[in-house]
């Protein structure tokens, strides 16, 4: 069974409302102290190692937000290990401290064996808000949505050229599709390798482009996709539908598309987690000598019993009657609150009997 992770703020030893520059420096001594050229304990990678993927993600304000929204699922389920290291400036950070070491090949190379390899990137991720009732919520529900994103170009199958004609061999890259720039500082070498900004990864120059695409492969589509919302559901919560983003314009994966969900406002409950609050407004003959009133429940209504004497705010709780729990068993209450209103337009006869109301209740 795998080691469980340790909180990323703890590892770097941050409280959770550091700022940017205070995780820097905190990284930047804890990598000088286990850093392998420095410390050669046994362990000193494997904490190297721990507090690098800490600062990848507590460095980077995306990775930060799902990390401090999820936790380590928010991270493990959206992120490969190359894409947490990737776009983070270490080299800056070991060029300081006077190290022989590059940046995020180097790193990656050192956890995973995988550093000069080069894979291409993934589509762009995509965004959809979806707007829900609170009945959709309470049962759950299927909707159908229509997402703007990429798809390979049918006509060109995605090479970009006009059917029936070729393509060149790049010179700038030896049709590798990757540049490698090699630079000298001191002792230390260090290595980038780029996607070729001539071919844009291909490794080949498209000669007569695509009419329908303009040369870049993809085209813009309308896809109607259909997305299932489970019971229980709050505001902000956000459905990954793996592979339904962006297609890569390099040959990548394709990116995700993220269904964050918004609840319209009920015109009777407002929700409170998984139960729901209705107000009932009686009289204060109801109130003081006690009643049974009908209140709405999301699924259909229920008779609540009113005991005498009852205050204005007085709640009262129907066990299962509130919202499913997410993922979960059961299901949350309704919480009536009960506000007793006071008349504003009296007869003449009603004004006398409360006048009476009062002197037998020893108000003058």
């Amino acid at each position: 069974m795998s080691k469980p992770k340790r909180d990323y703020y703890e590892i770097l030893g941050v409280p959770r409302n550091a700022t940017k520059e205070e995780i820097k420096q905190a990284y930047r001594k804890l990598a000088l102290q286990y850093h392998p050229d420095r410390n050669k304990s046994p362990d000193a990678e494997e904490k190297f190692k721990e507090i690098s993927e800490a600062y990848a993600v507590l460095s980077d304000d995306e990775k930060r937000r799902q990390y401090d929204m999820y936790g380590h699922a928010g991270i493990d389920g959206r992120y490969t290990p190359e894409d947490i290291f990737r776009g983070v400036d270490f080299d800056e950070i070991f060029r300081d401290l006077g190290f022989g070491f590059g940046g995020f090949e180097s790193i990656f190379d050192m956890f995973f064996g995988r550093g000069k390899s080069y894979s291409p990137p993934p589509g762009r991720d995509l965004r959809y808000d979806l707007e829900i009732t609170l009945e959709d919520v309470v049962n759950g529900t299927i909707k159908e949505i229509q997402v703007p994103r990429t798809e390979v170009c049918k006509v060109c199958n995605g090479s970009g050229a006009e059917p029936g004609t070729g393509l060149k061999f790049c010179s700038k890259c030896n049709g590798t599709g990757q540049v490698q720039q090699v630079r000298t500082s001191g002792f230390a070498r260090f290595v980038t390798i780029t996607t070729c900004h001539v071919c844009k990864g291909r490794g080949q120059i498209i000669e007569h482009r695509c009419k329908v695409c303009k040369g870049s492969g993809v085209v813009e589509v309308n896809r109607k996709i259909q997305v299932r919302i489970p019971a229980g559901v709050d505001e902000g919560y956000t459905l990954r539908l793996k592979g339904e983003g962006d297609v890569s314009r390099e040959g990548g994966p394709a990116g995700d598309l993220y269904i964050v969900i918004h609840i319209k406002p009920h015109p009777l409950f407002k929700r409170s987690d998984s139960d729901i609050i209705y107000e009932a407004r009686i009289s204060f003959p109801q109130a003081a000598l006690g009643t049974e009133i009908r209140v709405p429940t999301l699924n259909g209504g229920a008779v609540l019993k009113i005991p005498p004497g009852t205050q204005s705010g007085t709640i009262f709780r129907l066990k299962g009657k509130g919202i499913p729990k997410l993922n979960g068993f059961g299901r949350g209450d309704e919480l009536v609150k009960v506000i007793v209103e006071t008349p504003t337009k009296l007869t003449e006869r009603q004004k006398q009997l409360l006048r009476e109301f009062m002197k037998e209740m020893g108000n003058h």
